[in-house]
């Protein structure tokens, strides 16, 4: 496996100062609180002084915040970031608005084994991304992570504010259809955006029919992939300060091949060519743009692993479910078969590697790999199943049993919060803050 290798980073040195310096202290706060007694300061005013100072443990070694387990949280998670009221969810993640009755899938907390997040603060995120860009580039598993993101940092700003303070640029609505997607924080003159590509390169309709192939051949292509040509909307993610990608749930052959979908390079239409080549070669275009056209100084860039959906008892088109989960799955013997790495892991982790072989000596990396594969795996109880709204509202109260369930997408508030809190740990890891 492939597990993890990317995702540590050593923490800073002067964490190991302000460690030494917390214990040095140490003695010195527990004398001024017995003094605070002495001269009747009410209780309240010193423990709020307490609570302030940071006697967290840090490794000191390294943090990887992929290895870990989830833990039970009812008190602080279910409502520190925001609810299914934020304006800012498509109603399909809406899970409970759309009839489920439970809520428990909220009540769960992402724990390393050896450190601890820092906490998500998104005034701080939002201060150290004024006048700047963060971009979320994929399909719609990205587009539920910029939801989410969205939804975390909203919640800083009031009910009454919200509405005018942050708005679309183009006065579009959040939905599934819509390509383009940048909301403005007017106060932090912040975007965040959405671009829908879900393989990252162009698709277009095929050349003339080819000399090369059999007229059968020509007749089954519908529209091909330009795998040596990134999407138009390329340009307009450069300059931006953290650009996230994602991509691979596009990448099988039910949704290319079959459908009359196949591969291009130059003017050549590869019929023999598979989807999981057809990545490969894809990713080798989307490394040399990251190399040549991103300011590395600038833009901060991810590139998500693959969120791993959960139909049980049958696939997305044939009756697969998950609504009968309530709880994270803890019996790893279930979750994974020896060796089983996805392989769209595998390749954009190795194209990862191949950009940050090109990184200046004791520079960041030019493209983390951000590892959530692992830590979602468990959460098969945290998808929609049949309370998306696709088309069949609930009546008096219930969904009926019948309807097709989506076990790839995520209920919001819910995982992907822990991705952006991930991403947010990270960029804290590389002092990220935009240029003014």
């Amino acid at each position: 496996m492939v597990k993890n290798r990317l995702f540590s980073f050593h923490v800073p040195s002067f964490i190991d100062f302000k460690l030494s310096l917390s214990w040095l202290l140490l003695p010195f706060l527990v004398f001024l609180v017995l003094v605070l007694n002495i001269i009747g300061l009410p209780p309240i005013q010193h423990s709020s002084f307490l609570a302030g100072f940071n006697f967290q443990i840090f490794s000191t070694v390294k943090c990887d915040y992929t290895n870990g387990k989830w833990v039970r949280d009812n008190v602080t998670y279910t409502s520190e970031f925001y609810t299914e009221n934020c304006l800012f969810l498509d109603q399909g993640f809406r899970c409970q608005g759309n009839g489920r009755k439970d809520n428990d899938f909220r009540n769960w907390r992402w724990q390393p084994k050896d450190c601890n997040l820092p906490r998500f603060d998104a005034n701080d995120l939002l201060e150290r991304s004024r006048n700047g860009r963060i971009v979320f580039v994929g399909d719609s598993i990205v587009r539920n992570q910029w939801e989410s993101m969205l939804c975390m940092l909203a919640g800083t700003i009031s009910t009454n504010q919200t509405s005018t303070d942050i708005y679309e640029e183009n006065g579009n609505p959040i939905n599934k259809h819509q390509e383009f997607l940048s909301f403005r924080f007017r106060s932090y003159n912040l975007t965040v955006e959405y671009y829908r590509n879900p393989f990252l390169v162009f698709m277009g309709h095929p050349p003339s029919p080819s000399k090369n192939l059999s007229s059968a051949d020509n007749a089954r292509i519908k529209s091909t992939i330009r795998v040596d040509s990134l999407h138009p909307y390329s340009k307009k993610w450069i300059n931006a300060d953290v650009l996230m990608f994602s991509a691979g749930h596009w990448w099988t052959e039910d949704k290319t091949t079959k459908k009359g979908i196949f591969f291009q390079e130059g003017s050549t239409v590869n019929v023999s060519m598979d989807a999981r080549e057809g990545f490969r070669r894809s990713l080798q275009t989307w490394k040399l743009w990251v190399i040549r056209k991103l300011d590395h100084s600038k833009t901060h860039t991810f590139f998500r692993s693959y969120s791993p959906p959960h139909f049980k008892e049958g696939t997305w088109n044939n009756g697969g479910g998950c609504e009968k989960y309530t709880l994270p799955e803890a019996d790893d013997s279930k979750l994974w078969e020896p060796n089983a790495e996805p392989w769209n892991n595998i390749i954009i982790s190795e194209t990862c590697e191949g950009i940050n072989r090109n990184k200046k000596k004791k520079s960041s990396n030019i493209v983390e790999y951000l590892n959530i594969t692992y830590l979602t795996k468990p959460r098969v109880d945290g998808h929609p199943s049949k309370y998306y709204n696709g088309g069949t509202p609930p009546t008096n109260g219930t969904v009926p049993n019948n309807i097709p369930q989506d076990c790839s997408h995520w209920c919001l508030p819910g995982v992907p919060d822990t991705w952006n809190h991930l991403l947010y740990a990270h960029l804290l890891s590389r002092g990220f803050k935009t240029k003014r």
